[in-house]
């Protein structure tokens, strides 16, 4: 095994490669001692020196008994300037592990999410959504899944803004398994193409005639709730729910621009007391529910009128009110460094069975300058990968390089895609699964 060493701040440093390497660190002057050609130097620095050097001496005999088998890399290549895919098993977990890195200071490269069959609901192979962006024109280099989704319906189950468009939007996340309510954390990109990871939710707000009202969701009914706004766009569908449980008013709105983060929309047609109403093309429905002041104040938005409409996150964002790009998951996993993968089960309400037992994992992160993507793939539930726990995943991928980092849907949604190919083995017994939601990584 080899013996690295460097000299540093005055000191020679010896690295044993052993389970991220074992440092030494031996003053020059003793090293020196080793020399009779450095007169100056005492018979008993001279013993100090060679008992160091039979210490390191041990240590490196001892290192190749001490240590597992290490990292084997299969599969290591370039797919663009600036992205670079690896594929490699590491003994501790087992593991086999995928690995996408990504520039994000490149111009060319774009972070962008998708839903399946590009709508709200609907579930689809990560391979089939690539195939079906890949025909358009545009190049999908990876993809993976991404947000906890409804098996039913495929719904994503956290904030989801696609192009900077909001497809839905929510004050808390809309998840039957978390241990109370709460927001999930999400991965973003914001205007300036900086990537953002925290546990956003939406800072929704409706002006007319001076008169502000709040959105509570965006394309989710606040249903349960003894009031609430909801704002519907044509990517819920042709109508809004039903809801037969509260008052409401639903007032159609016609989209009329934008300017800069607000939305423009002219307040056309009648406005209905009962749910179910037609959403126009292109435009939107606010609808109130409840018998308090909202169902008020959307009932006096008078016909013709001009509807402000921002939809922002909280907290905030430095590069405009809107990002580009939000996709759920749950829960973060490294913060500024730190494993906080065994913080999640009381900060964001995480099922003991889902974080501290080993299952097949997807996570994102990025690095402490915010230059470099990581997209990591774990396998889970064989012989040859056993799958990881969340602090397991956090751990790995700060050795990786991640500073910031989040885990997506994993067991057997977890799948990657590189250049149009499934390169890890999903768990399902019918091989990849259809999901709600992708992320990928698009060259230019």
């Amino acid at each position: 095994m080899p013996l690295r060493s460097s000299l540093l701040a005055g000191s020679l440093h010896f690295a044993v490669p052993w389970q991220g390497s074992l440092q030494f660190a031996v003053p020059w002057q003793v090293i020196f001692s080793c020399n009779s050609s450095v007169p100056s130097l005492d018979k008993q620095m001279a013993r100090n020196a060679m008992r160091i050097a039979s210490l390191l001496l041990l240590v490196v005999a001892c290192a190749p008994a001490m240590h597992t088998t290490p990292v084997r890399t299969t599969e290591s290549r370039d797919l663009a300037p600036g992205v670079s895919y690896s594929q490699f098993t590491d003994p501790r977990g087992p593991w086999a592990i995928n690995l996408v890195r990504a520039d994000l200071r490149r111009a060319n490269i774009e972070i962008r999410s998708a839903r399946a069959f590009d709508r709200l609901q609907g579930r689809e192979r990560v391979s089939d959504m690539v195939r079906r962006v890949d025909s358009t024109g545009v190049r999908v280099l990876v993809a993976v899944n991404a947000d906890f989704f409804n098996l039913e319906s495929g719904e994503n189950e956290n904030n989801q803004v696609i192009a900077g468009e909001w497809w839905k939007g929510l004050k808390v996340t809309d998840s039957p398994y978390d241990t109370w309510d709460n927001a999930h954390v999400q991965f973003g990109i914001d205007a300036a193409r900086h990537p953002l990871i925290d546990r956003f939710i939406l800072d929704g707000k409706a002006w007319d005639r001076g008169v502000m009202t709040p959105i509570i969701t965006v394309n989710f009914n606040p249903s349960g709730k003894p009031e609430g706004t909801a704002l519907y766009t044509s990517r819920f569908g042709a109508a809004t729910p039903r809801d037969t449980a509260r008052r409401t008013a639903e007032a159609p709105l016609i989209a009329a621009g934008k300017r800069g983060d607000t939305l423009l929309f002219v307040r056309r047609g009648a406005i209905s007391a009962t749910s179910g109403s037609s959403i126009p093309t292109g435009g939107a429905v606010l609808a109130a529910y409840g018998s308090g002041l909202r169902a008020e104040e959307v009932q006096k938005m008078g016909e013709g009128d001009t509807v402000k409409v921002l939809l922002a996150t909280l907290p905030r964002i430095t590069r405009g009110a809107t990002p580009t790009m939000i996709i759920g998951g749950w829960p973060r996993i490294l913060r500024d460094g730190d494993n906080v993968a065994d913080e999640s089960a009381t900060v964001e309400g995480t099922l003991s069975r889902n974080a501290e037992v080993r299952h097949p994992r997807t996570g994102v992160g990025f690095s402490r300058d915010s230059s470099t993507l990581f997209v990591l793939t774990v396998d889970g539930r064989s012989e040859n990968s056993g799958g990881m726990t969340l602090v397991e995943l956090a751990n790995v991928m700060r050795e990786l390089g991640a500073w910031q980092a989040m885990n997506f849907d994993g067991g057997g949604s977890t799948t990657m895609v590189v250049e149009g190919r499934v390169v890890n083995h999903p768990s399902d017994k019918e091989g990849e699964r259809a999901v709600g939601d992708a992320l990928f990584v698009v060259v230019r």
